[in-house]
């Protein structure tokens, strides 16, 4: 059973239908995260550090770089639009007076039951009907993704694609 896509494989791509369908799904999920999470004051990516501060306490910014495996740009400006909501707040380490803990505020831990909600109500538009032995497929093949992208080796220019 095979949904149209919305967006149509362009011939250029007839070599990557897997990277095209991927990319489809990928901004589909991103758009519905997104207006999801509006409902409670976040952007995507946003309820993914709150997720490991409520679980793992305060993190110095460095830790949720490499947690989340984003990049320090990214993270400093996600930090600092959950600050600006009053969700986090910085304080300094008790360890290492260069550095300072990320930490939830009681605004930001108001958000958790509401985030889980929404997280849950985005992975059911995400499965629709798949049954449990589909679920459990569809998840071994992401996971199987993600490993053979993570040991890839860096892509090498093509002459022609500079």
């Amino acid at each position: 059973m095979r949904g149209a896509a919305t967006v149509p494989l362009p011939s250029a791509a007839r070599t990557g239908k897997v990277s095209h369908a991927i990319f489809r799904v990928a901004r589909l999920h991103r758009m519905l995260a997104g207006q999801l999470l509006r409902r409670a004051g976040l952007h995507p990516g946003q309820e993914l550090v709150m997720m490991h501060l409520w679980e793992q306490g305060p993190q110095r910014q460095t830790d949720l770089v490499r947690l989340l495996d984003s990049d320090a740009a990214t993270m400093t400006r996600t930090i600092r639009r959950l600050e600006r909501a009053g969700f986090v707040r910085r304080r300094p380490s008790p360890t290492d007076k260069r550095a300072a803990l990320i930490e939830v505020t009681p605004a930001g831990h108001a958000l958790r039951t509401s985030v889980e909600r929404l997280w849950a109500e985005l992975e059911a538009h995400t499965l629709g009907d798949l049954g449990p032995e589909d679920q459990d497929t569809a998840l071994r093949v992401l996971e199987r993704f993600e490993t053979n992208l993570t040991h890839s080796p860096p892509p090498t220019e093509t002459p022609g694609t500079s």
